[in-house]
C-alpha cells in the first residue's frame, strides 16, 4: 500500500492497518513515529525490520488516555501522576517497570516500558481508533535524522510499511524528553521537547544522565530510552560540531573550510541566521536565529536531511547554548557528529 494520506476516514483506514498488524507512520508533535500495534509481538518486529532498528533499542508505548498507563505499567510511582498532569498530553516520556501485559518485543526485552502520550490530535485519534497502544520509534531508517515531514518519511521508508498519515510539518522537530521513574531519584535519559529546567521545577530532585551532557560517547550497557545507543540522527556527509564562544566559533569554522575546501573536499556549513554570511566557498543552510532555539529546534533534522541533496563531503555545525530544548539540540549534534567535536 505504502500510501500518504491524511482526513478522519483515512485514520480509520490506518487504525485498520494497525489492528491487522501493519505499520503506520504518523505525525506527533516531535517528529514522525512508526506505530504498530504494541500488543502483536509479530508486528513490533516487522516495524524493527522495516527501519533496520537493533532489537535492543527500545520503542516508545503511545497511548490516548492515562488509564492505558495503568493497564501496562508494572508499578506507577506517585510523582507519575503530577508529571502526567502537567506535560501530558505532549513531548514527556516516563519510564516505569512494565507489565507482563506487554510482549518482550514492545520493550525490547528490558523490564522497563517507555509511554507517553502525544500532543498531535492525527495521533490521538489514531491510537483511539486503534483501540491498542501504540509501539512508535521516529519513523525513519535508523541511524538517519528523524522525520519531521511526511516526505522524510516517504524518502526513508518508500515500500516498507503500509500507510504514512501526513500531518504537515511537526512542531516541535526533536524527539520527546525521557524520564526514568523506575529509579530513585529519576534520571534524566534524553533531553526533548520539554526542558530539564521545567521538569525540575514539578521534580527538585531529578538528575542527569551522564549521557545527555557527554562530549564523548558514553557506554551504555541496556538502555531503557532511545537514542542511548548506536549511531543516531547522522546525514550521509560527515559531520564535525564547532563548539565555543560565538566568534571563536566562527573564525574555527572558516579555517577548516578553508582547509577542507583546498583537499578538494565539498563542504556545508549548518549555521544560524546571525552567522550564514560570514562562510564563504561553502554550502551554508541555517538552524534558524540564535536568540530563538525552538525555532533551531525545530529545523534541525530539516537542515540536516537537506544536505544529503547536496553532495557535501563533510558539514561544519555550530553548537548553541545548553539552555532550555538548546540541551536537546546539541545532544542530537553531538549524536550526529559520532562525538567528532572540535573546540574552538
Amino acid at each position: 500500500m505504502n500510501s500518504v494520506v491524511s482526513g478522519f476516514e483515512q485514520i480509520q483506514v490506518a487504525a485498520r492497518v494497525i489492528q491487522r498488524g501493519g505499520l503506520v507512520a504518523f505525525p506527533t508533535e516531535t517528529v514522525y513515529g512508526l506505530g504498530a500495534n504494541a500488543l502483536d509481538s509479530v508486528a513490533v518486529l516487522a516495524l524493527f525490520k522495516a527501519k533496520n532498528r537493533p532489537l535492543d533499542n527500545p520503542p516508545i508505548l503511545h497511548v490516548s488516555d492515562v488509564n492505558q498507563v495503568y493497564q501496562f505499567v508494572g508499578e506507577v510511582p506517585r510523582n507519575a501522576g503530577v508529571l502526567m498532569r502537567q506535560f501530558w498530553p505532549g513531548p514527556l516520556t516516563l519510564v516505569f517497570k512494565r507489565s507482563e501485559a506487554l510482549p518482550k518485543e514492545s520493550t525490547a526485552g528490558l523490564d522497563t516500558v517507555a509511554v507517553r502520550m502525544p500532543n498531535h490530535s492525527v495521533a490521538l485519534a489514531l491510537i483511539k481508533q486503534s483501540g491498542v497502544p501504540i509501539a512508535a520509534p521516529s519513523a525513519n531508517l535508523s541511524g538517519n535524522p528523524s522525520p519531521t515531514l511526511a516526505q522524510h518519511v516517504y524518502d526513508d521508508l518508500a515500500g516498507k510499511i503500509d500507510v504514512i498519515l501526513d500531518g504537515g510539518s511537526t512542531s516541535i522537530g526533536v524527539e520527546s524528553t525521557v524520564l526514568d521513574l523506575s529509579v530513585n531519584p529519576p534520571v534524566l535519559l534524553r533531553p526533548g521537547g520539554v526542558s530539564f529546567e521545567a521538569i525540575r521545577a514539578v521534580l527538585p530532585d531529578v538528575v542527569l544522565h551522564p549521557f545527555v551532557i557527554s562530549e564523548q560517547e558514553v557506554t551504555v550497557k541496556q538502555a531503557r530510552s532511545p537514542g542511548m545507543m548506536h549511531k543516531h540522527y547522522a546525514p550521509n556527509a560527515e559531520v564535525i560540531l564547532v563548539e565555543g564562544n560565538l566568534s571563536e566559533m566562527i573564525n574555527k569554522i572558516i579555517d577548516l573550510s578553508e582547509q577542507y575546501i583546498c583537499e578538494g573536499k565539498k563542504v556545508g556549513v549548518l549555521a544560524t541566521d546571525e552567522t550564514r554570511n560570514k562562510y564563504f566557498g561553502c554550502t551554508v543552510k541555517s538552524m534558524g536565529s540564535r536568540s530563538n532555539l525552538n525555532l533551531i529546534a525545530g529545523n534541525l533534522f530539516k537542515e540536516l536531511r537537506a544536505f544529503n541533496i547536496t553532495s557535501v563531503d563533510v558539514i561544519l555545525a555550530e553548537s548553541v547554548p545548553l539552555d532550555g530544548i538548546g540541551l536537546a539540540v546539541m545532544n542530537r549534534l553531538r549524536k550526529a557528529s559520532g562525538y567528532n567535536i572540535i573546540k574552538a
